[in-house]
């Protein structure tokens, strides 16, 4: 299965990256959306705030817009 990296933007300043793996971007995206603790996210625990947004990145590091989801788009 391929593997995607997804951002976690917390309250609109934090960010946090996990690998994610997934059929497809907006699967990956939507993976770490509803199940934000079953990764490891780099740079901090995402579970200790309440607004995030989830997003998939390219190989560039751009967001993938198509892909976001949670409660801070």
């Amino acid at each position: 299965m391929p593997k995607f990296y997804v951002l976690c933007q917390v309250d609109a300043y934090v960010k946090y990256e996990a690998e994610v793996e997934a059929d497809d971007p907006e699967q990956a995206a939507q993976l770490a959306c509803d199940n934000p603790e079953e990764y490891k996210w780099l740079g901090g625990d995402a579970q200790e705030f309440d607004a995030r947004k989830y997003v998939t990145l390219t190989a560039e590091g751009d967001e993938i817009e198509e892909t976001y989801c949670g409660d801070l788009i």
